[in-house]
């Protein structure tokens, strides 16, 4: 028994004894981490920033690429400088900027790597090289600033700028250093995964000195950066130019798609800025100035401003109204009983084409009476909550009150209003009916669009009935990879059969009715609608949205043009010549072209205005 346990505890001690020489083996013999921890002492990290992605558009042209530039950065553990001042004039910085920099890269990390100052030329570099060997701590790493081909792309394509702290801070992949810059809006921002690339790394040996002996273990460790991915957009470069000409001196919006596949031809926001100044050392001065620009340059305002539709909505109802089977093309409504106005034209026959054709106000103040109250039952209350429900319903498949995944990043949904929205608004259920919502059928109260939503809605009449989700980009890298989202066809259930009547009625609307003169293009079948979207504040915005040619159109479009005015004299000349040219490769009309490019509407303009609902009670005044 005694000889047992002793057999045991011998047997334990072995085992012990066994694992410590096992380990010291695998320390000794296999692992090689101490070795390496001792060989950083002598190593150089350097990270290689890859090239940014570049941008083309649809015919291939460069529109953005990259200018190498060289960054210095510092890590305040290993930095070492005995003449402050001397360091100073050799790269060009002042005392106060050195200590400002310092100070922030020891609060950021004493170990990591801190930009010290960024874009130098390659002259700059060649007369600083030599003298990096006296500057423990400082490192030079190759990067790149965004170069741009054309400024009229801008708002739409984004910006890149110097990562901040707090995405710095929340980033998932441990990707960004300090200094690092990342796209912030457009799509440079939603495309930033392929645009970056990926970062490579290179291992230096070095004295006691500084002084680099040569590649680490022959370069075996290294690894390659790899350039981020270009972007093959849908733009037109040179129809986004003139289209850009076009909105000199105006704020607004301009977007026009391809109806077929969803590709946006051009995405005007006016005024815009130019990127090439957002790319250097002078960013925060430029964007600042941007930042306090009144007319708000910076923001992206197809796929966020916020405007009412106006009578471009009339569309939608005359669509939704079909759909229900409560109008048809031959339902016939006069001016009694409307309270609101309408434009002079014949109504001895007031139906659904001519109502289109000459926008009129009382046609579909009617049509929608009827729409929420045909086929309903129990109070006013109750059969107007029925009849907005099934309505709101519909005209949220045409992509109004929700996002349409746009690939850009600051898409905004708009407002449609719903049954929950109006119970809220008038404080619980059977609180409103139809006499308190009436301005809906005009596109004014409550509903909010914004310029991509309505170019989008153009698009949808010109499939008659689907749309493709409207997108920038149409390929990714050598492969052209897209998503399958930006491929496959929405429908938006409305039969296909209630469309012609509509597009007649635009059709007419062009040749005579709300457009003027200098919207009309003599040898292309346009179809257009006008609209005139209420400002409590200075004029009435001025909206045209159309498509052409009529059959298999190529060209769908929306013009917002703020303080203009009546939508058939500012919006629908401007649109018509984009049409023109993006169809002919040219503009005939050179007297309308010289008109609205000289025209200017920023006297009109009221800046900081809130945007105020036009209610019911003010559409009777």
């Amino acid at each position: 028994m005694f000889e047992g346990r002793r057999l045991i505890l011998f047997l334990v001690f072995v085992s012990i004894g066994l694992v410590f020489i096992g380990k010291l083996f695998y320390l000794q013999l296999l692992d090689d981490t101490y070795e390496k921890a001792a060989d950083n002492n002598a190593i150089r990290k350097i990270i290689q920033v890859p090239f940014r992605g570049e941008v083309y558009d649809r015919k291939g042209k460069l529109i953005v690429y990259n200018t190498p530039v060289y960054d210095v950065y510092i890590t305040p553990r290993k930095a070492v400088v005995q003449d402050t001042n001397r360091f100073c004039k050799l790269f060009g910085v002042t005392r106060g900027y050195f200590d400002t920099v310092t100070k922030q890269a020891r609060a950021y990390s004493r170990v990591k790597p801190s930009l010290f100052l960024k874009h130098l030329t390659k002259e700059d570099f060649a007369r600083i090289q030599d003298a990096m060997v006296d500057y423990p701590g400082f490192s030079i790493t190759t990067t790149a600033f965004r170069t741009y081909q054309s400024i009229a792309f801008s708002n739409a394509l984004g910006y890149v700028a110097e990562i901040n702290p707090n995405s710095l801070k929340d980033q998932r992949d441990d990707y960004y250093r300090q200094g690092d810059y990342v796209g912030i809006s457009g799509i440079e921002s939603y495309y930033e995964d392929v645009l970056r690339g990926q970062r490579g790394v290179k291992y230096r040996m070095v004295n006691s000195n500084g002084v680099e002996k040569g590649d680490y273990k022959k370069g075996k460790l290294d690894v390659n950066p790899v350039a981020g991915k270009n972007l093959y957009t849908s733009i037109d470069i040179r129809l986004q130019e003139y289209a850009d000409s076009l909105m000199m001196h105006k704020v607004g919006s301009v977007v026009a798609i391809e109806p077929s596949t969803g590709e946006i031809l051009t995405m005007v926001s006016a005024p815009s800025y130019d990127p090439s100044l957002l790319a250097g050392r002078n960013f925060s001065k430029y964007y600042q100035k941007l930042a306090l620009d009144p007319l708000k340059p910076l923001i992206n305002r197809p796929p966020s401003a916020y405007y009412r539709p106006g009578s471009t909505f009339k569309l939608v109802q005359a669509l939704v109204g079909q759909q229900l089977g409560i109008l048809s093309a031959g339902s016939v409504f006069g001016h009694a009983g409307a309270p609101v106005k309408c434009h002079a034209h014949n109504t001895s026959h007031n139906d659904l084409h001519n109502a289109i054709q000459w926008s009129c106000n009382p046609y579909f103040y009617h049509a929608f009476r009827k729409i929420l109250y045909d086929g309903t039952t129990g109070n006013t209350f109750e059969r107007s909550a029925q009849g907005l429900q099934r309505w709101s319903e519909l005209v949220a498949n045409f992509g109004f009150g929700r996002k349409l995944g746009v690939d850009v990043s600051n898409e905004k949904k708009g407002n449609l209003p719903t049954v929950d929205y109006y119970n809220k608004v008038y404080k619980g259920e059977n609180t409103w009916k139809f006499s308190n919502i009436y301005s809906l059928s005009i596109g004014e109260g409550e509903l909010v669009v914004s310029p991509l939503k309505m170019a989008n809605f153009a698009a949808i009449i010109a499939n008659r009935g689907w749309y493709i989700p409207p997108h920038l980009v149409k390929g990714v890298g050598e492969k052209r990879t897209m998503d399958p989202f930006y491929r496959n066809p929405v429908s938006v259930g409305v039969d296909a059969k209630y469309f012609p009547v509509v597009i007649q009625g635009m059709q007419d609307a062009v040749l005579h009715g709300t457009v003027g003169a200098d919207g009309r293009i003599p040898d292309i079948t346009m179809c257009g609608k006008t609209g005139t979207s209420q400002n409590k504040k200075g004029k009435d915005h001025s909206i045209f949205i159309a498509f052409a040619p009529k059959d298999n159109p190529k060209i769908a479009i929306a013009v917002f043009v703020e303080n203009a005015g009546f939508g058939g004299f500012a919006a629908a000349p401007i649109a018509s010549l984009i049409i023109e040219k993006y169809l002919k490769g040219r503009v005939d009309r050179k007297d309308v072209e010289t008109k609205f490019m000289n025209m200017s509407y920023l006297a009109n303009v009221t800046y900081n205005r809130p945007v105020k609902k036009v209610t019911s009670d003010s559409l009777r005044k």
